[in-house]
């Protein structure tokens, strides 16, 4: 359409002046347009002849406005390019003459102070950013432009995600969102491809994933060439945190190839880093001894380029990497040269940057014989992660920032663990290592939560979505429209949730003193993997001893086929055939893990309670079903550090019984609690909804609920059971000011776990335990309906007479461990 206007005005036979002020505008808009679509060197083209038009026109007010508009889109250009130095240099320059000339200052100087704060941003240069960008948000808020304040606070997220404000960041862009769904549609992919990276810096491969596989067929539409390769490697950098090597390279090499058509040489340096950082990556995790001569060099001279570009943070990874495979190379004295040549991190550099650096110093102390400097450095590192994960705010976001720690801790374990096998001290220094590592989402103390009602909006009316896609199956109509309703109910709530409220307070790792002091006379095994072997790390009264169980590959193997097995026993009226067969199954895969894990360690137990920290293959283990520890108390925990946490003295409160629809016997089997706790709380039938039961748990000893429940693995806090309005998500148990002492959940897999990097585990159960609660006993398979009211009978008569948890579970799981694959999660 700029073309064919410019044809036009050429066919003019006597152009006026206003003929030639119109072609330098359409020229203008004519190279912004080029820019984008086809190359930097395009747009700027454009601009030029548009400037040498401009210079031919009688001097005037107009005509230096007009003047101040060419340069100032020469700046966007430049900025869009990537040369973030001569595009400073020029907005500096335009930005006095905007507010001294333009009529429509206000607006034009508003577009201006944003631009400049996103280079100011790409140079590093935050505190300068936020001036204009404050600035600018007054300045579109005093005139009531109120897509540029939604632009603005878009930006806003941008600075706040180069100082490493996670959450400030992902709030900016969802109030961004907010303004800009109506008044520019056409961002919101954007925004979208905005969160994903925020989401990257934190660990959230999964997430920023889903974001920007939705945003980029969109991008793709609207021909934003620039914007697609961005996402392009993002996509590769989140293929990467998961592990799919390949493609992150596709994504990587397509990105390059669109920045090298455009002529955005800085841009296409940062793709092929991240296609060659997916090459070291993947020879770095490979053990079959894969070549890697050429990728140190030309790690190298990537690292060159971006230097010479401004990329420093970019550049230093570029180093480290082409550091580690020296090291594997065996090149020693090449690393460590290498490795002198990287600067100190700044105080944006990325905090995967920053882990990469000291997992770069601890392998070269490693190479070099120095393992107390690798250790200095791995605990440095750790140390470093925590202070950026307490500044986390959602669950979600400060499990996920453990991903950037992982190689570095396990590096740390491989070496306590060699001085672990000699011996009782070396354990105990592992054990330190291990709480390290593995106490982080669940050594919080929850803080008030600050409730949002946008949030509270989405979650109600995902309740009634799920509850109508109910409703349809069941009258055989079509679900897929309300399932896809669901599922941007779900992302959009996820979003909220990731910074509407700060998670919680840290709490000290424990130390082996204070685990052994906790402990008395229990047993902690923690379990631990290393080179495709699975060790325990026994803590038993004062002394602590490395075991080597088996191989790790076969454990978690047959524990899966057991749970398959527990599975496929529970309905209640299966044919006797069928379930002798099941059952035969499952007692000899039962009996091998026996075997393996547990049957050494129980000769010293005696009755005395045992307190597992399992890996995260094994939190679904139906630990009563192996004989050894039949009728043996059990409990789970996710660190030592969490256990001691839940093992607070019980506090006073109700009893709450509460009977969700569809499980037959169910308002039978609360109501026939009432015998046992004849002060309770009973809400069953009708009165069952999400709102009454959610407000009845808060603050009471002991809740029981039966229902049916779903555990959701892509997104384990909107794990739920369902009530007679629709479902109560785990998401909302997290608004609970006291959260219940002890809570039983008779129903399905609902101790079930989405395990999140460093071995942290999240589900309905999970949940309940970070958010406060001291113990949680439930299935980590399906479970019959008569099994379950069977098992919860049992529990309570002995809870009831001041049985713990564990002992009480354990006796009334013996009685039938196969059919009842409950566990107690928690204090015990």
């Amino acid at each position: 359409m700029f073309r064919t206007a410019l044809a036009r005005l050429e066919r003019a036979e006597e152009p006026t002046s206003e003929h030639r002020e119109l072609q330098v505008r359409l020229l203008v808009s004519l190279g912004a347009a080029e820019a984008e679509v086809t190359s930097t060197d395009a747009g700027l083209a454009h601009l030029e002849t548009a400037q040498r038009l401009r210079d031919q026109l009688p001097d005037s007010k107009a005509v230096r406005e007009l003047g101040l508009l060419v340069t100032g889109q020469r700046a966007v250009v430049l900025m869009r390019g990537g040369r973030f130095a001569e595009s400073l240099a020029v907005y500096e320059a335009v930005v006095p003459g905007i507010e001294a000339e333009f009529d429509d200052a206000r607006r034009t100087l508003v577009l201006m102070l944003s631009n400049q704060a996103i280079v100011r941003m790409s140079l590093n240069k935050p505190d300068a950013a936020q001036a204009d960008l404050e600035r600018a948000l007054a300045l579109a808020q005093e005139n009531g432009h109120t897509r540029l304040e939604g632009k603005i606070r878009q930006n806003l997220g941008h600075n706040a995600q180069l100082i490493g404000d996670v959450p400030l960041a992902l709030s900016s862009y969802e109030q961004a969102a907010r303004i800009l769904v109506t008044e520019s549609p056409g961002s919101i992919p954007l925004i979208r491809l905005d969160q994903a990276r925020a989401l990257l810096s934190a660990g959230l491969a999964d997430e920023a994933a889903r974001h920007l596989d939705e945003a980029l067929p969109e991008l793709r539409a609207n021909g934003a060439v620039q914007y697609v390769a961005e996402a392009e490697v993002a996509r590769a950098a989140a293929a990467l945190l998961e592990g799919d090597f390949a493609l992150a390279r596709k994504s990587a090499s397509a990105a390059r190839r669109r920045f090298l058509r455009r002529g955005n040489r800085t841009w296409a340096e940062i793709a092929g880093l991240a296609r060659l950082r997916a090459e070291a990556q993947q020879v770095l995790s490979d053990r079959t001894g894969r070549s890697t001569a050429r990728l140190p060099a030309e790690l190298v001279a990537v690292a060159e380029r971006l230097a010479a570009l401004g990329l420093r943070d970019e550049a230093a990874v570029g180093r480290l990497l082409a550091v580690r495979l020296l090291i594997r190379r065996k090149e020693i004295a090449e690393a460590a040269l290498a490795l002198k040549k990287v600067p100190s991190p700044s105080a944006t550099t990325p905090v995967d940057h920053r882990m990469l650096l000291r997992l770069c110093r601890a392998e070269l102390a490693v190479a070099e014989e120095r393992p107390r400097s690798a250790l200095a450095q791995a605990r440095a590192g750790l140390r470093e992660l925590g202070t950026i994960r307490d500044r986390m705010g959602g669950l979600d976001l400060l499990c996920g920032t453990a991903v950037h720690g992982e190689e570095l801790g396990k590096l740390a374990m491989r070496l306590v663990l060699r001085r672990a096998r000699r011996n009782a001290t070396g354990a105990r220094r592992m054990f330190a290592w291990l709480e390290r590592t593995r106490a982080q989402a669940y050594r919080y103390e929850p803080l008030p939560v600050i409730e949002d009602p946008v949030l509270a909006k989405h979650i109600n009316e995902m309740r009634n979505v799920q509850r109508s896609i109910q409703r349809a199956r069941l009258e055989g109509d079509s679900v897929k429209a309300l399932e896809q309703r669901y599922a941007v109910l779900q992302g959009e709530a996820s979003r909220l949730g990731w910074y509407t409220s700060k998670w919680g307070r840290p709490r000290p790792v424990a130390t082996p003193d204070e685990v052994v002091a906790a402990l008395d006379d229990r047993v902690l095994v923690s379990l631990v993997p290393h080179n495709s072997q699975l060790y325990s790390l026994v803590v038993d009264r004062g002394t602590f001893r490395l075991l080597k169980l088996g191989p790790l590959d076969d454990i978690v193997e047959t524990a899966t086929q057991l749970h398959a097995d527990l599975d496929a026993l529970a309905p209640d009226h299966l044919p006797p055939l069928m379930a002798e067969t099941v059952s035969g199954s499952a007692r000899r895969r039962a009996e091998k893990l026996d075997a393996l894990i547990s049957a050494s360690l129980v000769k010293t137990l005696d009755d005395r309670e045992l307190v597992i920290v399992p890996i995260g293959q094994l939190y679904a283990m139906p630990w009563g079903a192996l004989p050894s520890l039949r009728g043996h108390p059990v409990t789970i925990a996710p660190s030592a550090t969490a256990w001691i946490t839940a093992k607070r003295p019980a506090e006073e409160g109700p009893v709450l019984l509460a009977g969700g629809p569809g499980v037959p016997g169910a308002v039978g089997e609360v109501s026939k609690l009432r015998s046992v706790y004849p002060d309770a709380k009973l809400i069953d039938g009708d009165a069952a909804t999400s709102a009454t039961v959610l407000t009845a748990l808060d603050g009471t000893r002991l809740a029981h609920v039966v229902a049916h429940g779903a555990h959701e693995p892509a997104n384990a806090l909107f794990s739920r059971i369902e009530l007679v309005d629709g479902p109560l998500f785990a998401h909302e148990t997290t608004r609970l000011a006291n959260p219940p002492e002890r809570v039983v959940l008779a129903a399905c897999e609902l101790a079930m776990s989405h395990i999140r990097p460093g071995e942290e585990a999240l589900g309905f159960a999970g949940t309940l335990l970070a958010s406060g609660s001291r113990t949680v006993i439930g299935a980590v398979a399906r479970v019959g309906d008569r099994a379950a009211a069977d098992t919860m009978a049992d529990l309570h008569r002995r809870l009831a007479v001041g049985t713990s948890p564990a002992l009480a579970l354990a006796e009334a799981v013996a009685v039938d461990p196969m059919r009842r694959p409950f566990v107690c999660l928690g204090g015990g």
